[in-house]
């Protein structure tokens, strides 16, 4: 069951990224229970959900009293967002967060860009507008289109986060030349240190039609987290808090991942 995998979960390891938020706004009575089933000091990080980053959400993912809500889709039947309905989601969203951050136990809100977001002054409203509706929450700000650590503007990125309090998150990812992916920089902008591992299974990451699953279908070799200790080490040295948290979520390669890290 549910209950009994984030028990013994948390028998192993005191935090976890929740990402099926990004799928559907959780309820606060599933938050309230996370909190319950686990013990003192466990942390939990909270994927945006994806309408409130960009990204393309289907009528039926939306809570079922704000679908009345939406008055226009696309042609492939996803949300057109008006301003009330997002306001709506943001709250709800913010709501569902109460039970762990009444236990103690709220870490970070996941604010995963999309690859269409470029930097410019829109993406940084977007990512403003969701630091202020969502108040006295640590956003950790994850970047997927290349430009945004580019040698040319990552200085100005990291400092444009640092400027206002956001945490930068580090990726490890496949080494390819697409756009939706950006290149590993290790910093920290705020005294989180958050770093996802995404795998390096090149072959697979822009292979559509498969799922998350195969995209980030990929078993860490030693050699590959052995490059990631002095850098890790050196964060930890500049952080009050540092999260390596593993995306591979193939089978049990996350907790392997983790494991051998």
């Amino acid at each position: 069951t549910a209950e009994a995998r984030l028990r013994f979960y948390a028998e192993h390891f005191d935090t976890v990224e929740v990402d099926s938020s990004y799928y559907a706004i959780p309820a606060e009575r599933t938050t309230h229970n996370w909190a319950e089933r686990t013990p003192p000091g466990f942390v939990f990080h909270i994927k945006a959900f994806g309408l409130m980053t960009g990204h393309a959400v289907r009528p039926e993912q939306l809570p079922v009293d704000l679908r009345p809500l939406v008055d226009k889709v696309t042609s492939r039947g996803h949300v057109v967002p008006s301003d009330a309905l997002r306001d709506r989601v943001f709250a709800r969203f913010a709501r569902s967060l109460e039970p762990l951050r009444q236990a103690g136990k709220l870490g970070g809100v996941l604010f995963q860009l999309p690859p269409s977001a470029l930097p410019g002054r829109e993406s940084w409203q977007r990512i403003e507008h969701a630091q202020a509706a969502l108040p006295n929450t640590e956003l950790l700000v994850e970047f997927r289109q290349r430009d945004w650590l580019s040698s040319d503007l990552r200085d100005e990125t990291l400092d444009s986060l640092r400027e206002r309090d956001l945490t930068y998150v580090a990726v490890d990812a496949p080494h390819v030349s697409s756009n939706n992916v950006v290149e590993t920089v290790v910093a920290a902008t705020t005294q989180t240190g958050y770093v996802r591992f995404h795998g390096r299974n090149a072959a697979t990451w822009n292979h559509h039609g498969d799922g998350a699953s195969s995209r980030f279908d990929h078993l860490y070799s030693d050699a590959e987290l052995t490059e990631w200790v002095e850098p890790l080490r050196k964060l930890a040295q500049t952080t009050s808090r540092l999260y390596a948290v593993f995306n591979t979520n193939a089978a049990t390669q996350g907790p392997d991942n983790a494991d051998r890290l």
